[in-house]
């Protein structure tokens, strides 16, 4: 075997990574071309590919995207606390441009969800997790995950519905031009509608081949009574003390 000594580090290496630094093995002398295809357009495509490979995996099977997640499987995924942060800044730039652009009689029938989702944004971004999490922990015991990685599912769920309302926000722009308002009013409908079914399809693609349907039904079921009753409860008192 061709062993050889990276040029970063100085150890021995024979594969395309140093396995003790991590640099690449192929060094070449810098070129306008090189700079071109490797530096620039190769970092930009992989940083994209890696961005919509990993929205794209937790929107078609979020909970089997968030247990390969737990189990080690990571190269493939950006780290979900920084996509949570960019996703949620994308969606105030949308609520930003919608309320910006949308004429005033559209969003004085809004105003009312527009306004709490502004004012409080934040408290439900770092709510919802924890609470998806906890009721998760002792609903789904079987699974014998911990508290931190019921953390990461929900942390996926959330980036679903993000992802989804960023989407909605997308079509709401849209939907300002008259002549297909009504057809993406009937899309604007069905992705809010996916937005609030998303926590149900992310714990049932991550247990079904662990409980039977009418153990994960129910639990589901729970999961959702416990997450309404517990967002009244904080809804009431960001209400009393705003």
């Amino acid at each position: 075997m061709n062993q050889k000594s990276c040029l970063n580090c100085g150890h021995s290496v024979s594969d395309e990574f140093c396995p003790h630094c991590g640099q690449k093995t192929d060094t070449a002398r810098i070129t306008p071309k090189s700079i071109i295809k490797n530096d620039i357009l190769g970092s930009i495509w992989h940083v994209e590919a890696r961005f919509f490979n990993t929205l794209k995996d937790i929107i078609f099977r979020p909970g089997k995207t968030a247990m390969d997640y737990i189990a080690g499987k990571r190269i493939r995924y950006n780290n979900f606390i920084p996509l949570l942060l960019v996703l949620f800044s994308f969606n105030v730039l949308g609520l930003h441009y919608y309320e910006k652009f949308a004429p005033p009689e559209v969003l004085a029938d809004d105003s009312g969800i527009k306004d709490f989702l502004s004012r409080y944004s934040k408290a439900i971004l770092f709510i919802i997790i924890p609470m998806l999490a906890v009721n998760a922990y002792f609903l789904f015991r079987r699974i014998n995950l911990n508290i931190a990685e019921h953390f990461i599912i929900g942390t996926v769920s959330l980036l679903g519905i993000l992802t989804l309302f960023l989407l909605d926000d997308i079509v709401s722009l849209i939907s300002l031009w008259k002549p297909v308002s009504k057809i993406f009013n009937i899309i604007d409908k069905a992705l809010f509608a996916v937005s609030v079914l998303f926590p149900a399809l992310t714990y049932w693609n991550a247990f079904k081949s662990s409980y039977t349907i009418p153990g994960l039904t129910w639990r589901i079921i729970v999961l959702y009574i416990l997450m309404v009753s517990e967002s009244a409860v904080i809804g009431l008192i960001l209400y009393e003390i705003f």
